[in-house]
């Protein structure tokens, strides 16, 4: 049996994919946080809907994201989802790239029992790999 989470993410792939940010912004907390690309964050839904306009249109309006296999750790009203991340977009000179990566998703269950995402990481523990070493 899949967990609810897996048609929540289903559901924000096809709003990103159709562009269609007000059906996104249904599925985020007010108070969630989206990585951008590693070292990039932002918090709050008007700031989170801003930014995949951006995204949108640095892809070329061809970003296509769907999910690999799932994983969903649940403690109390919080949600750990671990998953690969598909994402795939067309250049302005037709080339299309696609890469995998190994997401991380935070979910919080709201007072009226809805999962809302909390912190939006699809860089995953890639994010290590972007820090400096400290000397």
């Amino acid at each position: 049996m899949s967990h609810p989470l897996e048609a929540i993410i289903a559901a924000a792939d096809r709003a990103i994919t159709a562009e269609d940010f007000d059906a996104l912004m249904e599925i985020y907390a007010e108070d969630a946080t989206l990585v951008i690309r590693p070292g990039l964050t932002v918090s709050g839904k008007e700031q989170i809907r801003s930014a995949f306009v951006a995204i949108a249109k640095h892809f070329n309006h061809s970003l296509k994201v769907s999910q690999g296999e799932m994983t969903v750790i649940e403690g109390g009203d919080t949600a750990l989802v671990v998953m690969e991340t598909i994402v795939e977009a067309t250049d302005t000179a037709g080339a299309t790239s696609t890469a995998t990566r190994r997401a991380t998703y935070v979910f919080r269950k709201s007072g009226d029992g809805r999962w809302l995402c909390v912190i939006d990481n699809s860089y995953g523990t890639d994010l290590l790999a972007a820090q400096e070493p400290e000397l």
